[in-house]
């Protein structure tokens, strides 16, 4: 059984940071690109990130690109997004998600995590 765990996630305030994980289990982890994706209130879920099996690739979208940093621990299974420089926009329930091809999809998305709640304000 496949299973994506995300932590990390709280309140900042504009200009802080957030570490968030995701722990994954029931999979062999290097099969896999790494993504995160994000959801605000009453919008699509929308991609952040992805990282190549080995880490040697990643991608960004362009409103977090210069801010977040992908990464990947294969030994412990872990995926861990850097968040820096968090604006009020970046609020969101931050997801994992893992697939066995490049994509900036959900669709393209083959497991999903449930999502770790990031609140950026003052």
């Amino acid at each position: 059984q496949v299973q994506l765990v995300e932590s990390g996630g709280g309140l900042v305030q504009p200009g802080g940071s957030l570490r968030l994980s995701c722990a994954a289990s029931g999979l062999t982890f290097t099969n896999f690109y790494m993504d995160w994706f994000r959801q605000a209130p009453g919008k699509k879920r929308e991609f952040v990130a992805a990282i190549s099996q080995f880490g040697g690739a990643s991608r960004y979208a362009d409103s977090v690109k210069g801010r977040f940093t992908i990464s990947r621990d294969n030994a412990k299974k872990l995926v861990t997004l850097q968040m820096n420089s968090l604006k009020p926009e970046d609020t969101a329930v931050y997801y994992c998600a893992a697939a066995t091809r490049l994509s900036t999809m959900t669709v393209g998305m083959e497991y999903w995590g449930k999502g770790t709640l990031v609140t950026v304000s003052s």
